[in-house]
């Protein structure tokens, strides 16, 4: 299945799976592919300051969590970044990975971890929910796309948003 615009033209892979990874995980407020570096950021607020060794903890981690994954796969991350930035009362914590070897599961598994250590302080969409066949499609699209992605050499710098329940996607 692929997305299309209203005009019936196919929406490109790129474009899509930014599109389909804010649909499918409302925990994500941001996503860029970057087609030079070959990488996915995915941003995530939580609503309040975390000081450095929270950080520091969280890195580690999530660090570790992604690697045991590809052990288990049989495969080897070539980028697993942790960047934060601080604005007033909140922090974005943009996880950055390869497209090369970034899976849907994987995805999932950083959200769930992102759920889990700031349960009660991660900004979320208030979308409705999804039935569970719903999330399953989206889940098979992210798949789907990110493999179309991996072999392309073309592309344009890309960033996705949210903003009033809307998702925007915008040429960087």
């Amino acid at each position: 299945m692929n997305l299309k615009y209203k005009n019936g033209e196919e929406v490109a892979d790129s474009i899509g799976l930014l599109i389909s990874i804010l649909v499918r995980y409302p925990e994500i407020g941001s996503t860029n592919f970057d087609p030079e570096t070959r990488n996915l950021s995915l941003t995530y607020t939580v609503t309040k300051v975390l000081d450095s060794e929270a950080l520091k903890l969280f890195e580690h981690k999530l660090i570790s969590c992604v690697e045991a994954y590809h052990f288990l796969q049989n495969s080897k991350p070539i980028l697993v970044e942790l960047k934060a930035d601080t604005y007033a009362n909140l922090t974005m914590l943009e996880v950055r990975r390869d497209v090369e070897t970034i899976t849907h599961n994987e995805i999932n598994l950083i959200t769930t971890l992102m759920q889990q250590n700031f349960a009660n302080y991660l900004l979320t969409d208030d979308n409705e929910p999804f039935l569970e066949e719903d999330l399953e499609l989206q889940e098979e699209m992210i798949g789907h796309m990110l493999e179309n992605i991996k072999g392309s050499t073309f592309g344009k710098k890309l960033i996705a948003f949210r903003e009033e329940g809307r998702v925007l996607v915008f040429n960087k």
